[in-house]
């Protein structure tokens, strides 16, 4: 096995542990993070700022809902490929995994309660989760660009 190969192994491993134990201890949604405006095209989103390890790995976890036009952005420290489930995530969803100038570079459906593994195929530091179904919709597909981006710290 080459030696990136190993440690991205070894990375997903740490992240599914980190995750497992926060999802063990979660037994209900966290509250309402801070929000952001974000626009694509003429579409303006209320996005949830998940931005700590742990608002990240709870993300939208035990929700019933998400409002129209509503969703969860999650904002990395370092751009890497980044990994997500849907262990006890009620509802179905699409992320966008998003570059540092707010080009869409991929969209993954995500089905509820599943451990399926979506990554990013190349490193971000951005995830938008909204409503399943939401980027077809509104036609906002792989190149558009999401604008309102908070900078990294």
């Amino acid at each position: 096995m080459s030696p990136p190969l190993m440690s991205l192994r070894r990375a997903l491993f740490f992240l599914g542990v980190l995750a497992a134990a926060a999802s063990a201890a979660q037994t209900g949604p966290q509250p309402e993070l801070p929000t952001t405006r974000l626009t694509a095209g003429m579409h303006v989103i209320t996005a949830e700022l998940a931005s700590t390890t742990q608002s990240r790995s709870i993300g939208m976890m035990f929700r019933q809902s998400v409002a129209p036009n509503h969703g969860m952005l999650f904002l990395f420290e370092d751009k890497g490929q980044q990994c997500f489930w849907m262990r006890n995530t009620l509802l179905p969803l699409s992320i966008a995994f998003i570059g540092d100038d707010g080009t869409i570079l991929q969209i993954a459906d995500m089905a509820p309660k599943s451990e399926a593994l979506h990554c990013s195929q190349e490193p971000v530091r951005y995830a938008l989760e909204m409503e399943q179904g939401w980027y077809a919709k509104k036609g906002a597909l792989a190149g558009t660009k999401i604008r309102g981006l908070p900078v990294p710290r």
